[in-house]
């Protein structure tokens, strides 16, 4: 079994931006900058077979480039926050590759989490804290409400395999989708 995901990596001048505002949140817990990336779709515990008739589906897969902007902050966990994020602006084209990519998956045997999408990249994963850290957070984030992270262009996406460990996730790029032609 393999833990997979889908995701978009992000440009380095995007990762620093992330990672100055990362500094200026009191997180509990940090991501560490090299892992931030968007993830499109969490496969889960996935067998070989069932991963390798993905990777074929994701690779027929074809959608045009194009722009995206990290903006604003947010929490993850109503009353209990438990991650804070930057979040995107809103994106017709981000949406259809999402779903075209929900679609290839499910094609190839995966049944993905019923969550809605809601693309974002975490800054920060950590338990529930106490009272008079949650207030000093949620005001972090609210004063960051405006914060922007910069545009990139989307030319690609990436299945990643995930790998658990004590100081949280490690990701090995397994196989990258270039996006080209087809409709916007």
């Amino acid at each position: 079994m393999i833990r997979a995901f889908v995701a978009l990596d992000l440009p380095a001048e995007v990762r620093s931006a992330l990672a100055v505002q990362q500094f200026l949140l009191p997180l509990p817990r940090k991501v560490e900058p090299e892992s931030f990336h968007l993830t499109l779709l969490f496969l889960g515990e996935v067998p070989e077979p069932v991963l390798e008739a993905a990777h074929e589906e994701f690779e027929t897969i074809v959608r045009p480039p194009f722009g995206l902007e990290v903006a604003g902050l947010g929490l993850f966990g109503g009353e209990r926050p438990r991650a804070v994020w930057a979040g995107l602006r809103p994106s017709d084209p981000l949406a259809r590759l999402q779903s075209r990519i929900e679609r290839a998956a499910r094609v190839a045997g995966i049944e993905p989490e019923r969550r809605r999408f809601v693309p974002h990249v975490t800054l920060g994963r950590f338990a529930p804290p106490p009272p008079e850290e949650r207030f000093r957070l949620e005001r972090a984030v609210a004063e960051g409400a405006s914060f922007r992270g910069g545009g990139f262009e989307v030319t690609r996406f990436v299945l990643y395999r995930s790998h658990l460990g004590p100081k949280g996730a490690r990701y090995e790029e397994l196989a990258s989708y270039p996006l080209r032609g087809g409709a916007p």
